[in-house]
Order: structure tokens, then C-alpha cells, then sequence
């Protein structure tokens, strides 16, 4: 029999007040991505072909350029957060959980640059 109290038992074990951040930037890149996702899928269905010039000649218009800028980070972001709250709820050993955030952040980070590159080289030409 333990004399501890149900409130002593408890206490340490509630929240930590770390998830507040996460949530915040996984609800304000979804906000931000409601509109670029209509922009994006409207763009994509204007295009009158899908070869190469087509797709070169959308992608050097400024307008096209700064709203993929500002798509892909957001996109490649909100990705990470959702994947790592899945990863932080269904792994329980804590070296592969940490392992597996580490690995998220790295893929989506490299490949938002790979993909802001790509548009970069494309915008101007070389």
C-alpha cells in the first residue's frame, strides 16, 4: 500500500509545454498551404502541355517563381511535422525515435533545397 497521493503520483508526468510550438507551425503552414495548394493545382491544370518548354516558360514568370518559393518550404515543413508526430506516437524505443526525427529533418531540409535549386536554376536561365 503506498501513502502517496493520487496528486503526487501524477505530478511530473503532465505536460511539458513542448508541443504548443509544433502545433502552432503545423496549423499556420497548413493555413499558408490551403491557398498555394488551389494555386498550385489551378496552375498545373492551365498549362497548356506538359513538355519542357511549357513547364520553363510557367516556372520563369515572377509571379509562378515567388509562389513556389514560398510553396516548397512550406510544404516540405508541414510534411516533417506530420511525419514526426507520427513518429514520435507509434515508435517507442527513444534511440530509433530520435533516429528517425534526425533522418525526417534531413530528407525534408535537402529536399527543399534540392527543389528551391532547381526552381533558382531554372528562373534564371542557366
Amino acid at each position: 500500500m503506498s501513502l502517496a497521493t493520487p496528486l503526487a503520483k501524477v505530478r511530473g508526468l503532465g505536460s511539458a509545454k513542448e508541443g504548443v510550438q509544433h502545433w502552432w507551425y503545423q496549423r499556420l503552414t497548413a493555413i499558408a498551404l490551403a491557398p498555394l495548394s488551389l494555386w498550385f493545382i489551378y496552375a498545373l491544370a492551365t498549362i497548356p502541355s506538359f513538355d519542357y518548354a511549357s513547364i520553363r516558360a510557367w516556372l520563369t514568370t515572377p509571379m509562378s517563381a515567388v509562389l513556389l518559393i514560398l510553396f516548397i518550404p512550406c510544404l516540405f515543413h508541414h510534411a516533417q511535422l506530420g511525419m514526426q508526430v507520427v513518429v514520435e506516437d507509434y515508435i517507442e524505443s527513444e534511440w530509433q525515435k530520435l533516429a528517425a526525427i534526425i533522418l525526417i529533418k534531413f530528407l525534408a531540409t535537402l529536399a527543399a533545397v534540392i527543389s528551391l535549386l532547381a526552381l533558382v536554376t531554372i528562373y534564371i536561365g542557366i
